[in-house]
């Protein structure tokens, strides 16, 4: 069986969390909170004068009923790397415990392991950039407490084997966590409703990238019930604001135009792989199930900052490993995409 409490830091076992004004009454003649009672300055800003709701009861219900889990199986914060951070507060140690990446990666697991003062193992991903699971038991210890798996996988934009997850979620003896930012470009079925079954499972989602909501920061963990009560409990009172609570609401309202822009991305994708293929510099495309291409290119460096020099950008990650030589690539609108394609015909090698 898995104990939860095993995993979680001593202090935050034990931690009572700060008690909100707006924990107690949400509605009602509201004299509670020093607020300013006379509203925010503008017409347009009506409401903005109270403090959001603590919990973001609404919101968490409807993010919940999309992706089948249960309310309490959701915590919505500042982007993932909220949750990311929250993961690290409540599990890690500082300068005692330990994670294991699996590089190419999203960088801010490294970067909130090293704020936090929590030792990094890198086990590298390996053929096609899967994940190598007997290295990856063997490198955890007794001080290892979480292990990040990103998939669809940024940068490199594959799947991780479904097999190779699921036994790591098995056998790990640590937290499980499973990063989803771009699994609503996949074929892919979420590991969300998954939570339910697995005490050791975290689901990191995101609203920034198929919702096409990156500016407003909404980020989401699924896990069981036992782990986002402890995310409630060490986030900070008013985590979550009313414009970005409103704007999240509200896209659930538009799922058939989310669904629509999926498509047009995932077209868009395919036809800029095609035609990315038929420079003769650009040595491997690498198959993507995101909104992104991996691409390997002769003098990478270089195409990059020409394109830099047309106001043109993308990214380049050929410092990253297994990466030498590739730019990734955001698969733009189709006018978007046309116009990188002619600036890559008149570069100069």
């Amino acid at each position: 069986m898995f104990n939860l409490e095993k995993f979680v830091r001593p202090n935050i076992q034990s931690l009572k969390p700060y008690h909100s004004a707006r924990d107690d009454y949400e509605q009602g003649l509201l004299l509670d909170a020093n607020e300013n009672s006379q509203g925010a300055p503008a017409k347009n800003l009506n409401g903005l004068h109270r403090y959001p709701s603590p919990k973001q009861q609404k919101l968490r219900k409807k993010i919940a009923s999309f992706r089948s889990v249960e309310p309490e199986n959701v915590f919505v914060g500042n982007g993932s790397d909220e949750a990311i951070d929250l993961l690290y507060r409540i599990f890690c140690r500082p300068g005692n415990d330990r994670v294991i990446i699996t590089p190419p990666t999203y960088g801010m697991y490294s970067v909130s392991a090293n704020i936090h003062d929590v030792g990094v193992d890198k086990v590298l991903l390996h053929n096609n950039f899967q994940p190598q699971v007997d290295e990856i038991l063997t490198q955890s210890g007794d001080h290892t407490k979480l292990l990040f798996l990103c998939s669809p996988n940024n940068p490199t934009g594959n799947l991780l084997n479904r097999e190779k997850i699921e036994r790591l979620v098995d056998e790990f003896p640590g937290i499980v966590v499973i990063d989803e930012a771009y699994i609503d470009f996949s074929k892919q079925e979420s590991y969300a409703s998954k939570v339910r079954n697995y005490p050791n499972l975290v689901v990191l989602q995101t609203m920034s990238k198929s919702f096409g909501l990156a500016g407003i920061r909404l980020g989401t963990a699924f896990a069981s019930a036992e782990i986002i009560d402890y995310f409630m409990k060490v986030k900070a009172p008013y985590n979550i604001n009313a414009l970005t609570a409103k704007a999240a609401l509200d896209a659930f309202d538009h799922l058939d135009i989310i669904k629509e822009k999926i498509q047009q991305i995932k077209k868009e994708r395919n036809r800029l792989y095609n035609m990315l293929g038929e420079f003769t510099f650009v040595r491997h495309i690498y198959s993507s199930e995101t909104n992104f291409l991996l691409v390997k290119m002769d003098r990478a460096k270089e195409i990059y900052q020409q394109l830099a020099g047309q106001n043109i950008i993308v990214r380049y990650r050929g410092n990253e490993p297994g990466c030498d030589g590739c730019l990734r690539i955001t698969v733009g609108t189709s006018d978007e995409n046309n116009t990188l394609l002619n600036a890559l015909k008149n570069v100069s090698l």
